[in-house]
């Protein structure tokens, strides 16, 4: 009788990380503290995880630990796992999309989004025509066909975002993290962005996680939405069940539902109820 497949590593894994600044000195800052958690290779599908809480409760230090930023790995204590190997530092199966846009102002929206591939071009193998072919059809992915030679600065803050989407994506990292990316931009764009980020991480089936403000767009895109404690931040409540479907739906239809008015005031008593300190 034959012995059943192992399971795979979780995706990403957190072991009692925490994660304190300027250690040992009067700054000494604890961000991160007793954060545990498990994300499961899901066959066939990535997982959405939103992650909300407190100004300062160590959001963006939870996606720089998994990106392994020189900046802020390691942890102080504990281990950030992706597919079981300890992160050592940033990689390319991990892809990282900001608040602020961040392409390079001196580069083309195509230069731009073949910089990644160019960087990697021995591991990928690709020739300068193959590498042009891929971008110009991720930048037709993300909406911006026709604006290929155009420049940052000739692009709305929509559109830039667009282009980092693009960049990120054409990599086909298997893990995807978003820092507020659409914090910036306004309602309709972001509704936007919502829609063409949900349809692009299907395509890509990555594991993707959030952090965002808004407990509107959390619950619109999560499979799960994380509650962060004051600092030293921990998953105070994690949100799952309670979430409508939202999967390949129209963001404004579905935020004008009765189901999801309910999930986001459930997600919003715990957080306030968190930011107070009661949990």
């Amino acid at each position: 009788m034959s012995e059943p497949n192992p399971m795979p590593p979780p995706v990403v894994e957190a072991v009692d990380v925490e994660k304190t600044f300027a250690a040992g000195t009067k700054k000494a800052y604890t961000a991160l503290k007793g954060l545990n958690f498990r994300i499961e290779d899901l066959p066939g599908q990535g997982e959405f995880i939103s992650i909300v809480g407190p100004s300062g409760c160590g959001k963006s230090t939870i996606l720089n630990l998994i990106q392994g930023f020189p900046d802020v790995h390691p942890p102080t204590r504990g281990e950030m796992r992706v597919r079981g190997e300890e992160v050592t530092g940033p990689g390319r199966d991990r892809g990282m999309i900001f608040q602020r846009y961040s392409s390079f102002p001196h580069r083309t929206v195509l230069r731009n989004v073949t910089f990644g591939l160019e960087l990697h071009r021995e591991e990928h193998g690709l020739s300068r025509e193959q590498m042009d072919r891929l971008a110009r059809e991720w930048i037709a992915k993300v909406g911006l066909g026709g604006h290929e030679g155009k420049y940052p600065h000739q692009l709305s803050g929509g559109q830039q975002q667009r282009v980092a989407i693009a960049r990120t994506l054409v990599l086909k990292p298997r893990i995807i993290l978003m820092d507020e990316p659409f914090s910036a931009l306004d309602e309709p764009t972001r509704y936007e962005m919502q829609k063409l980020i949900t349809h692009l991480w299907h395509e890509v089936e990555a594991t993707v996680f959030l952090v965002t403000h808004s407990l509107g767009e959390a619950v619109f895109l999560g499979d799960r939405v994380w509650i962060i404690t004051n600092a030293p931040g921990r998953i105070g409540q994690e949100f799952s069940d309670v979430l409508p479907p939202t999967r390949d739906a129209d963001p404004l239809l579905v935020q004008e539902s009765q189901d999801f008015k309910d999930a986001v005031g459930e997600v919003a008593h715990a957080f306030f109820e968190i930011q107070a300190g009661r949990v």
